[in-house]
């Protein structure tokens, strides 16, 4: 093969490999934005609220769903994730590199119990979300799920019942909103 051919061989590859990295991204960000749209009536998010320490703690997700009020932590990971609710760090072996990242639970209990904190009796959940691409060969901590997962727990069949736990929860939401430093509404 020619030089010429190698360079066009390459340059065809590097098109591919980029246009399948976009298609991952914005499909991963379609498959949020739906989940969204079918588990929570509102959502804020990079909402900062008091911690109860004099402090202050931000949450990147917060639904208000038919359930309760549910924080969730995104992880966009793609390879085998090893960890365990007792590891403080948590390591990802994909084809490219290893890494690790701490543990996402200890965070996640403590913006949980701020939540609680200010709305009281309301169910108040937390999640760590992985999206698509990673995998958990190892066994699945506690408050981890996938998007499928997230969906299928929450996700209401009936509308209007969903539609009624909802009010009831929505003075609790608006007592949240409230109390917050600063967020950006949906």
């Amino acid at each position: 093969m020619s030089d010429f051919g190698l360079v066009v061989a390459a340059v065809s590859v590097a098109v591919v490999l980029i246009a399948v990295a976009l298609y991952r991204r914005f499909h991963k960000g379609d498959r949020l934005t739906q989940l969204f749209r079918a588990i929570g009536h509102a959502r804020i998010d990079a909402l900062v609220i008091p911690n109860g320490d004099d402090g202050e703690i931000q949450i990147d997700h917060l639904l208000l769903t038919s359930k309760g009020l549910l924080l969730l932590n995104i992880k966009e990971v793609a390879g085998s994730v090893f960890g365990s609710d007792k590891m403080s760090d948590w390591t990802v072996i994909a084809p490219e590199r290893r890494y690790t990242f701490s543990n996402p639970q200890p965070g996640l209990y403590d913006r949980v119990a701020a939540v609680r904190q200010i709305v009281k009796d309301v169910p108040v959940e937390g999640r760590v979300l992985f999206l698509d691409g990673a995998t958990f060969s190892k066994g699945v901590p506690a408050m981890v799920t996938t998007i499928d997962e997230l969906r299928a727990e929450y996700e209401e069949a009936d509308a209007a019942a969903a539609g009624r736990k909802v009010e009831a929860f929505k003075p609790f939401w608006e007592t949240l909103q409230a109390a917050a430093v600063s967020g950006k509404w949906s």
